[in-house]
């Protein structure tokens, strides 16, 4: 015990007496107060009848009290949604009940100890709930990833502003999914999972590792040329905004993101995909499907690769010039140099369709073009109009949507009535452009995001995926 704590015992001792003869003394007055009543009451012409009521209206108010207090004893409790915590933001915007929308933003901040504290009381000041927080360190700072629930009321631009007013700089904010609430460390080894089992997955997998971007695909030799195109160095290269790396099967992945520069963090990150894929070689999941035309002949549909080079050159060959004009748009003769190309993994799925004595007779692409996807089908002309266009249409469309893209789109022509006829069968939202001759037909495989008009300061953008 300290000398404070025995000086202030010693204290209440010595005053305990003093209280003692206070109390006392109160004692005796009020008894005596009491009986100088009682005398004067009971003396009197009504003085019994003054007693008896004034015990019984004593009594009445003792009862009254005991049962009032018993109630609000055994009253429920406040609701937790009632309750106002200091410092914590209002029921209103912090209430989880209330609708609320997914963000993916990322912000800079300074490198010092309490600058992400800071980020994260701005935003919870606005009922913003934190699910997931990555980091990624720089050499003047430090770029947070962070995906959020923020009520649906809350506009974009008051985000982008919580985040300055946190010290974040350099924001840029777009909409996230229910894929998204998948922690980092899983979604990293479920796209290492899907890039082992297919190799044309590893563009698909950049894409959603690194977040809204731009892949291309440029093959070791130029499809149109036939020139050599510009190699990359085994290390790989990252330029602020664009990553480029060596592609295992040859030629290059260019990853392009205009706005936000990518970190040293996701730049190793896309390295070990990229080995991941160089390491396990070319591969194509062994998987087929026998369907039964309307006419009644079987065909078998599978993924196609390399290994079909030489059953789709005997293909070309029996294709007319007409067809393979329709399905190339340029001189027949490039046919050749394109199927290569086209049966590469790595610039997306090929389905190729054989009959029941193993002759090639369709082929079906699902094309990554940047940040688009292409369809586009060749089929023999002996079996043209019997419903193996449209089997391979639909299972390429099933596959664009297993890789979360928001559209395709066929590019042919006007007089091409079977590929017209197969799109419109599919029951999507199409949409039909001519230019010089050429149709672009886009189906919409999910409906579109409405875009988020943000006034911000240079550096800082948006984007609704």
């Amino acid at each position: 015990m300290t000398d404070e704590s025995l000086a202030k015992t010693s204290r209440r001792h010595r005053h305990h007496w003093r209280r003692d003869l206070a109390e006392l003394a109160a004692l005796f007055t009020a008894v005596a107060a009491a009986d100088s009543v009682a005398n004067t009451v009971a003396h009197g012409p009504d003085g019994p009848v003054l007693l008896v009521s004034s015990a019984a209206a004593l009594l009445a108010t003792a009862g009254f009290h005991i049962w009032w207090s018993r109630r609000r004893d055994h009253a429920p409790p406040p609701s937790a949604a009632d309750a106002v915590i200091p410092g914590t933001p209002s029921p209103r915007t912090a209430r989880p009940c209330d609708e609320s929308t997914l963000w993916r933003m990322r912000t800079t901040v300074r490198d010092e100890p309490g600058s992400l504290a800071a980020l994260c009381l701005s935003l919870a000041e606005r009922g913003v709930d934190i699910l997931a927080l990555q980091t990624h360190p720089l050499a003047d700072g430090t770029v947070d990833e962070l995906l959020l629930r923020a009520p649906a009321a809350l506009a974009p631009a008051e985000l982008t502003g919580a985040a300055a007013q946190g010290g974040g700089r350099q924001t840029w904010l777009e909409r996230a999914d229910a894929h998204d609430l998948v922690d980092a460390p899983t979604r990293v080894l479920n796209l290492a999972t899907r890039t082992a089992l297919d190799a044309a997955e590893l563009p698909l997998a950049l894409r959603q590792l690194l977040g809204r971007c731009t892949i291309r695909s440029i093959p070791a030799r130029s499809p149109h040329t036939d020139a050599p195109c510009e190699p990359v160095p085994e290390s790989g290269v990252w330029e602020e905004t664009v990553l480029r790396l060596r592609d295992p099967s040859g030629g290059s992945i260019t990853v392009e993101r205009p706005y936000l520069p990518f970190t040293p963090t996701e730049f190793a990150r896309a390295r070990a995909l990229v080995e991941l894929d160089t390491r396990l070689g070319p591969r194509v999941p062994p998987r087929s499907e026998v369907l039964t035309l309307p006419e009644g002949n079987e065909i078998t549909v599978r993924r196609a690769g390399p290994g079909d080079l030489a059953a789709a050159r005997e293909m070309h060959e029996r294709c007319s010039t007409a067809t393979l004009t329709r399905r190339y748009h340029g001189p027949v003769g490039d046919a050749e140099r394109y199927l290569r190309h086209l049966l590469t993994p790595r610039f997306g799925r090929t389905l190729a369709a054989y009959t029941a004595s193993g002759r090639l007779v369709a082929l079906g692409h699902l094309l990554w073009d940047g940040d688009e996807t292409e369809v586009a089908l060749l089929v023999e002309d002996e079996w043209q109009r019997r419903g193996v266009g449209g089997e391979l249409l639909e299972r390429l469309i099933d596959m664009a949507r297993e890789a979360r893209c928001e559209s395709v789109y066929a590019v042919t022509t006007a007089s091409n009535t079977a590929m017209v006829a197969a799109m419109r069968a599919q029951g999507l939202p199409l949409d039909y452009q001519v230019e010089e001759g050429t149709l672009v037909i886009t189906a919409r495989l999910a409906p579109q995001p409405v875009p988020s008009a943000v006034a911000m300061r240079p550096g800082h953008h948006v984007s609704d995926s």
